[in-house]
């Protein structure tokens, strides 16, 4: 891939950082536009890790990175109602802090 993919980096936090900014504003679980504005920024880091060079993501084994643009598909489909609040709530408390550590972990091995 001859792209820079740092900016697809930077764009996964800053989705993760808007997430959290969501979350500050109330239970997702429980208000709607919340749960809206979360499931966008979702698919948004989802769509961004589709474009992170396959070796930066073989060097983090432990993140799935599958089902993370899998899940774009998910979201933006909604596969037979299979997403709801309390699903997006585990995935967020569950797995973008893993995600987040890790991005950053390849922007600073690329000397960012």
């Amino acid at each position: 891939m001859s792209k820079s993919w740092q900016p697809y980096a930077r764009h996964i936090l800053d989705a993760i950082a808007k997430i959290r900014r969501i979350q500050a504003r109330g239970d997702l679980t429980q208000d709607e536009v919340l749960y809206d504005a979360a499931l966008r920024n979702l698919q948004t880091l989802s769509e961004a890790t589709r474009l992170l060079p396959e070796d930066k993501m073989a060097a983090y084994p432990d993140i799935p990175w599958r089902e993370i643009s899998g899940f774009r598909n998910i979201l933006v489909h909604n596969y037979l109602g299979s997403i709801d609040p309390l699903t997006v709530a585990v995935v967020i408390n569950t797995h973008l802090k893993p995600l987040e550590d890790c991005i950053c972990a390849m922007l600073a091995d690329a000397g960012e």
